[in-house]
């Protein structure tokens, strides 16, 4: 039994492994994190494994060298298209062609070296521990080592390296095997290095933070411009917030909460009121505590420790505001949950994962906690932008069910006051405070009824009823 062959049998599951995890870890943090989702690149992955070493018949290498080639250009196309937001269905699909390609290949190989039948253990027992490595690799170790999003490329890099050490025919002899590994983890780490920096001549990363929420980046904006100057925090293809550095234009609510924003139109046509307690689920850079006055409470809920750190360290909203500030570390709907009732004038949900909000926090059993803490004329703001699902019909139907008042207020993008696009829909028990002069003249027709969309519950979720057929039509 060689060395280099039980290197192989560890090194190619591992390196299958670690793809699944990638890629489920990828298309979780842009959608959203439900099990069909999960159930897609484990199907795939034991698909793969069952071809391959069900007969040797299936596992044909020129053919499915092919369609590895073809994965890593699907992966590649995968990563352009995000930026133009394309169709989630096609993302989804090249993604998961990238891991069928890749896994077959691995799987296909490690099937081809399988030892004689007396050192069967050590090679089943060396799959499983690859197995396990890149679990860990994932799941552990990249987030220590890494301040981006890299082990997904740096899993096919691998694959395609294992595919050149285990290829018999068109490359032989050690040295040319090396010098050709070489070369191609030169040009791949190049390609990786290039795919975590997005410098441009007038943006730059300024601090990146990594944990088990996902990678956030802190991005600075012409800094040339004295006047256009702004830090923007992003988490995975989602901006959370920014803020103009001019001392002229560092005060003005910006991104989905401007002045004319649901959210903003919503606390000014409250001002009128006694000091009032807002509650927010997520914190992003803060840009709701500008609205804060004197005597008011502003309580933010935030799962993502780091969230915070950067936007005290880079960002003046929460230092500005006039209100009394106080974030609650954890999921915010437990921590409502735990709470007695906090008599919130206005509660708003705002908490993203990466695109999508959460679900758990879009369900029957959640919008009972959310009414427990709100006052009987108080008003609950859903930010819905999402590029790839359908989120106001979810919340519409939350609102039938519940008896409660609703206005759809849209807002376009402003570069000089730095607002982006977005969409807050406004719910109430109460008729009164959506009736006020200043929503009603902003807001827009409610779109068709949800009749054919589920309730949701903590018990049954269709996110496949909600999926948009194209993301096209994105204004953010």
């Amino acid at each position: 039994m060689k060395l280099t062959s039980c290197l192989l049998w560890l090194s190619l599951p591992a390196v299958a492994s670690t793809l699944l995890l990638a890629v489920t870890e990828k298309i979780t943090q842009d959608i959203a994190v439900v099990p069909f989702l999960w159930i897609l690149p484990l199907g795939l992955y034991l698909l793969s494994f069952i071809i391959c070493f069900d007969n040797p018949k299936w596992y044909k290498r020129p053919l499915f060298l092919t369609l590895f080639i073809l994965a890593i250009l699907g992966l590649i196309i995968a990563r352009i298209i995000e930026e133009k937001n394309a169709d989630i269905a096609l993302i989804i699909g090249l993604y998961a062609f990238l891991l069928f390609g890749s896994c077959m290949v691995c799987h296909g190989e490690l099937y081809a070296l399988r030892p004689h039948p007396k050192y069967l253990t050590a090679y089943y027992l060396l799959i499983a521990a690859g197995g396990a490595i890149g679990g860990i690799f994932v799941s552990i170790l990249a987030p220590l080592l890494f301040k981006t999003y890299v082990e997904l490329h740096l899993a096919v890099l691998f694959a395609v390296i294992l595919v050149v050490l285990t290829d018999r025919q068109y490359i032989s002899g050690l040295r040319r095997k090396i010098a050709y590994i070489a070369a191609l983890s030169a040009v791949g780490l190049a390609g990786i290095f290039l795919v975590g920096r997005r410098t441009t001549q007038n943006q730059r990363a300024i601090d990146h933070a990594r944990n088990f929420f996902g990678v956030l980046t802190v991005w600075e904006d012409d800094w040339n411009n004295p006047l256009l100057h702004k830090r923007l925090l992003q988490h995975g293809t989602t901006f959370h917030g920014l803020q103009f550095q001019h001392p002229d234009k560092r005060h003005l609510p910006t991104a989905y909460y401007g002045f004319n924003s649901g959210i903003g139109l919503l606390i000014r046509s409250n001002s009128q009121h006694p000091p009032r307690r807002i509650g927010v689920i997520g914190l992003g850079v803060g840009t709701i505590a500008y609205y804060g006055r004197k005597g008011d409470v502003i309580r933010f809920y935030e799962i993502n420790p780091a969230v915070e750190r950067l936007a005290r360290r880079y960002f003046t909203y929460l230092s500005d505001s006039q209100a009394d500030i106080q974030i609650v570390l954890g999921d915010g709907r437990l921590s409502l949950e735990q709470e007695s009732p906090q008599n919130f004038d206005i509660l708003v949900l705002d908490a993203f994962s990466s695109d999508a909000v959460p679900v758990h926090l879009l369900t029957s059993q959640a919008m009972e906690i959310y009414l427990k803490h709100l006052k009987p004329d108080g008003v609950l703001a859903f930010h819905l932008s999402s590029v790839h699902l359908d989120l106001i019909q979810v919340v519409r139907k939350l609102a039938e069910h519940f008896r409660l008042h609703c206005l759809w207020l849209e807002t376009y993008p402003d570069e000089q006051f730095g607002a982006l696009s977005s969409d807050w829909l406004l719910l109430s028990p109460s008729k009164e405070p959506l009736e006020n002069p200043l929503l009603q003249s902003a807001a827009s027709p409610l779109p068709e009824s949800a009749a054919s969309i589920d309730l949701w519950t903590d018990d049954r979720i269709r996110l496949l009823q909600i999926l948009k057929q194209s993301s096209l039509n994105r204004r953010i």
